[in-house]
C-alpha cells in the first residue's frame, strides 16, 4: 500500500513539474504566461494551465508518461470537456520518455472547413506557429 502511495505522489510530481516546464517554454516562445490551474484537483471540467490573457485560445492539458506511444482517447475526452465548459479550443501535450513533447488538436483549428472530430498531432514548434496565427 505505501508503494502505490509513493507511486502516484512521484507521478503526481513528474507530473506538476511537466506542467511547470510546458507554461516556461510556452512563455519563452509565446510571451503568454501561464499557471497551473490548481482547481484541477478539486473540481472536473478544468485544464491544467491557464493564461493570464483571455486572448489565449486554447486549454491545456499536459501528461508525462515512461511510455507509450501515442495520445490516449481518454486523454482528449478530458480536456475537450474542460475545454468546452470555457468556450476555448482543447490541447493536449504529452511527452514519454525519451521521446521529443507531442501535440494535439483538432484539424479544424488549421483547416476550418473540416470541421471536428478529426485530430492532428505536431510538435511544439508548429503549436507556437499555430497559436500565432490564431492570436494575430
Amino acid at each position: 500500500m505505501a508503494d502505490a502511495k509513493v507511486r502516484k505522489a512521484n507521478g503526481r510530481n513528474k507530473g506538476a513539474a511537466f506542467e511547470r516546464d510546458i507554461a516556461t517554454e510556452i512563455f519563452l516562445n509565446l510571451g503568454i504566461k501561464l499557471k497551473r490551474d490548481l482547481e484541477q484537483y478539486r473540481a472536473g471540467d478544468h485544464g491544467d494551465l491557464i493564461a493570464d490573457d483571455p486572448s489565449w485560445p486554447w486549454v491545456i492539458e499536459c501528461k508525462r508518461y515512461a511510455s507509450g506511444t501515442l495520445c490516449k482517447p481518454a486523454w482528449w475526452q478530458q480536456v475537450d470537456k474542460a475545454a468546452s465548459a470555457v468556450g476555448k479550443l482543447p490541447v493536449v501535450i504529452y511527452k514519454y520518455d525519451r521521446q521529443p513533447i507531442r501535440v494535439v488538436m483538432e484539424l479544424g483549428v488549421v483547416v476550418p472547413t473540416v470541421g471536428t472530430g478529426y485530430l492532428i498531432e505536431t510538435d511544439l514548434e508548429t503549436f507556437y506557429l499555430i497559436t500565432r496565427e490564431l492570436m494575430a
